[in-house]
């Protein structure tokens, strides 16, 4: 009897595992990685493929539920049959790869999709009832709970969780052997397991609600949706995300190590933790823009790039998921896999993109007008001594091959001295008439008059032992360079750049550090890309294409983006 029980189980298991909805949706042409429950529920599914092809999946999906618990009942023994209705649930949520990889990992490198499983949980409680393992009622009472939470609150996971619970509840009152009892806690435990990131989602108010409808790649006109990778710069950052708040007091008060939170980010996935909404062109065009984390912190991406460049793949592929069409690089993200470009590599199927072009743009935009203030102010910039800090990057390089033709003395800053040297080289050979030095030491910048700064440091890198009184700073590092301290200078003026406000009035339910309804140039990209459709535009790798600049500088332009200065 042992033995049979067993093998009921393994069948029930592998009967739950089977992808039938997947196998109708996919023969139909339906994309099921943008049908998953990251967004979809039965009433979105209705939306995306029809009633019909609904019907149908919902039929085979509940099916295979009913069908498993069946087959376990027939040894009489209503123990098997509440654990062969675990069992079912678990081969749904975990199919072996084994089995499908063969079959399916040509086309996703994985196993196919799956959702929520409430439809084969609504399988095994019917089985469970006909077969009389529990009464009608106590199998009844998770629907009826799922359907009284959901029009309450809104929230399918939510509702199934409760209605689980119920369930749980119940069949440990019954009359029934400890096995039934463990297998109804099973249900529940697994579903739990299941929804851990829909109920981060709740907490942190991402989450869609029953009857929402979510977005999708390409199916309106007037909405187009991209997402964007970020990640805490310090410590405090971690808890900004509502799901992440609880930790704060525990490492405060020295119950949970900073180590442990550390360790505990290396070993999470990316998370969707908010969103930007109310972005409208002048058009009408809705933009929306999904937020993406896994929350690495600054030195992790220095220490362990596999991890970071792993990270960010699974970012690209959830966006994917998500419906969104194009997805952006943020700060330390940002030069990961050679800047994106082994991402964009690993999930062809969505646009890419560092930031790098618009970011060079807004710095291209805002130079003319902050040089015109600068001279205004009666200062001569022809005599003028201007420093560029992180003169080894792309971003400050550009800036230093703007400035150069135009003050006496320019000072290039950077690690890599060598390297700098080479730069400077070409610098001089166009700009004959002004004085290039190139240095590691920031002792240097007292010299400048004028300091443009677009380093990749966490931490700030420019302190007042650095800046002379009346020194102008342009400050294009995120987070900032400067520190706050330098601001107490008489007559100095820190100009932050890369600072971008959307059209139409944006919200975020996520602190983005960069002001009220302003987002950095390199999320700016990410949306410019989406509302245009101009996908070859991305930036990927350390080259940016100048007429790429200029195109993103003109559509920002026409789009409603306006410049922070």
């Amino acid at each position: 009897m042992l033995f049979l029980s067993a093998l009921l189980l393994l069948v029930a298991f592998l009967v739950g595992s089977l992808p039938l909805g997947y196998l109708l949706l996919s023969r139909a042409g339906v994309n099921t990685r943008l049908s998953n429950a990251h967004n979809l529920g039965v009433e979105n599914m209705l939306r995306l493929v029809g009633p019909g092809l609904a019907t149908a999946s919902a039929v085979l999906d509940a099916g295979k539920g009913l069908l498993a618990v069946l087959m376990a009942s027939s040894l009489g023994l209503p123990e098997v049959t509440v654990l062969a209705a675990l069992a079912a649930y678990l081969g749904h949520l975990n199919p072996p790869n084994a089995l499908y990889l063969p079959l399916y990992g040509s086309a996703f490198g994985r196993v196919p999709p799956r959702g929520r499983g409430n439809l084969v949980l609504l399988g095994v409680l019917a089985g469970v009832a006909v077969t009389g393992a529990v009464p009608l009622w106590a199998a009844a009472l998770p629907v009826v709970v799922y359907a009284g939470v959901t029009g309450y609150w809104g929230y399918v996971s939510a509702a199934t969780l409760a209605g689980l619970a119920a369930f749980a509840a119940v069949v440990a009152l019954l009359p029934v052997g400890v096995p039934a009892k463990l297998g109804a806690l099973g249900l529940l435990v697994a579903a739990g397991w299941r929804f851990k990131e829909n109920i981060g989602r709740m907490l942190d108010g991402t989450e869609p609600k029953f009857g929402e409808e979510v977005p999708l790649a390409g199916k309106r006109g007037d909405e187009v949706v991209a997402a964007f990778m970020i990640h805490p710069m310090t410590l405090e950052n971690f808890w900004s995300a509502q799901r992440f708040a609880w930790l704060r007091p525990l490492v405060e008060r020295g119950v949970i190590s900073e180590a442990t939170v550390r360790q505990m980010a290396a070993n999470l996935r990316p998370m969707k933790i908010g969103e930007l909404r109310g972005i409208r062109t002048p058009e009408g065009q809705s933009i929306r823009c999904y937020l993406l984390s896994s929350p690495l912190l600054p030195d992790v991406f220095d220490t362990q790039p596999e991890l970071a460049t792993r990270r960010a793949i699974e970012g690209a592929r959830l966006a994917h998921e998500l419906g969104a069409e194009v997805f952006g690089l943020g700060a330390f993200w940002s030069v990961v896999g050679n800047k994106g470009v082994d991402v964009q590599a690993a999930v062809p199927e969505i646009t890419v993109t560092n930031g790098g072009a618009y970011t060079s743009g807004t710095i291209k935009a805002a130079i003319p007008g902050i040089l015109k203030h600068f001279e205004s102010g009666g200062r001569d910039l022809k005599a003028a001594t201007a420093g560029i800090v992180g003169a080894n990057g792309v971003v400050a390089f550009g800036i230093a091959r703007t400035i150069a033709p135009q003050v006496a003395k320019l000072i290039m800053l950077g690690r890599n001295l060598d390297k700098l040297e080479r730069s400077a080289a070409t610098l001089r050979r166009a700009n004959k008439d002004t004085e290039i030095i190139t240095t590691t030491d920031y002792a240097t910048l007292k010299d400048a008059d004028l300091i443009f700064t677009a380093t990749s440091d966490p931490l700030p890198v420019i302190f007042p032992q650095h800046v002379k009184p009346g020194t102008w700073i342009f400050d294009e590092g995120r987070p900032a360079d400067v520190d706050e301290s330098v601001a107490g200078i008489p007559g100095v003026r820190i100009i932050p750049g890369g600072v971008v406000r959307p059209p139409g009035g944006m919200t975020s339910n996520i602190d983005l550090q960069f002001g009220e309804g302003a987002v950095p140039a390199c999320l700016a990209e990410t949306l410019i890309i989406a509302a245009t459709g101009e996908h070859h535009r991305k930036s990927l790798g350390p080259q940016t294409l100048s007429e790429n600049i200029n195109f993103f500088v003109e559509q920002a332009a026409r789009l409603g983006f306006e410049v922070v200065d």
